[in-house]
C-alpha cells in the first residue's frame, strides 16, 4: 500500500515539475511587470537576463521541493568522491562519441544542419556572454538534471526503463521547440544519447550530484570554447 502511495505521490510530482518547467518562461513576468519593461522592444541582452531570472527561480522551486534528496545525494557523492568522478565522466566520455558521431551522420549525411537549441543558445551568448556561462554552464544542468533524471528514476525503478525514458524525454526536451521539419526530430538521438549517459552515471552512483556535475563541465566548456 505504502509503495503505491509513493508511487501515486512520485508520479503526481513529475507532472506538476513538467508543467511547472514547460511553462517557467512566465516568471519572466515578474520583474517584467516589476520593472515596467516593454515587451515589444525587449533586447538580446535582456532577454538573457529574462531568461536567466526564470531559471533560477526554477532553481529556487525545485530545490525546496528536493531539499532532503539533495542533502542525501550530497553526502553520498562526497563520500566515494573520486570514484563517483570517475564514472560520471566514464559515462559522459561514452555518450559524447555517440552524440557527436550522430551528429556527423546528421549534418553530413541528411544535410539537416546544426540543431535548434544550438543555435538559439549562441544566439543568446553573443549578448552576455558571462551571464550565459553561468546560466547554460551551472543553472540549466541544476534543472535538468532534476527534472530529467530524479523525477523519472523515482519512479521507474528498472534501470534501462529508467534510461531510455529519461534519454528519450530529455532529447525531446531540447528538440520540440525548434522542429521546422521531419530532419530536425533526429536531434533527440545526439541529445538523448548525452542524456542516457548522465542517467547512467545518476544509476551507478545513486547520487544525482553525480551526473549533475558532469553535466555542468559538459555546458561549461562548450559556452566557454564559443565565447573564447
Amino acid at each position: 500500500m505504502n509503495k503505491n502511495k509513493n508511487l501515486i505521490k512520485n508520479i503526481a510530482k513529475l507532472f506538476i515539475i513538467m508543467y511547472i518547467f514547460f511553462n517557467s518562461y512566465l516568471f519572466q513576468c515578474i520583474p517584467i511587470y516589476l520593472f515596467n519593461i516593454d515587451i515589444n522592444n525587449i533586447s538580446g541582452s535582456m532577454q538573457v537576463i529574462l531568461n536567466s531570472f526564470s531559471n533560477i527561480v526554477l532553481v529556487l522551486i525545485l530545490f525546496i521541493i528536493y531539499r532532503k534528496d539533495l542533502k542525501k545525494d550530497w553526502l553520498t557523492f562526497k563520500s566515494k568522491l573520486v570514484d563517483n568522478l570517475n564514472t560520471g565522466f566514464t559515462y559522459w566520455f561514452c555518450g559524447l562519441f555517440i552524440m557527436l558521431i550522430s551528429n556527423l551522420i546528421i549534418n553530413f549525411v541528411f544535410k539537416a544542419g546544426a540543431a535548434g537549441n544550438e543555435e538559439t543558445v549562441q544566439s543568446m551568448i553573443k549578448y552576455l556572454p558571462w551571464l550565459m556561462f553561468i546560466n547554460a554552464g551551472f543553472i540549466a544542468p541544476f534543472n535538468e538534471e532534476i527534472i530529467f533524471r530524479k523525477t523519472f528514476k523515482d519512479i521507474f525503478k528498472n534501470k534501462w526503463a529508467f534510461v531510455f525514458i529519461s534519454s528519450l524525454i530529455f532529447g525531446g526536451a531540447h528538440v520540440i521547440g525548434n522542429v521546422s521539419n521531419f530532419l530536425d526530430i533526429l536531434y533527440i538521438i545526439p541529445y538523448g544519447a548525452l542524456g542516457g549517459a548522465f542517467a547512467l552515471a545518476y544509476y551507478k552512483s545513486d547520487s544525482i550530484f553525480t551526473s549533475m556535475t558532469v553535466h555542468m563541465f559538459h555546458n561549461s566548456v562548450l559556452v566557454l570554447l564559443s565565447i573564447l
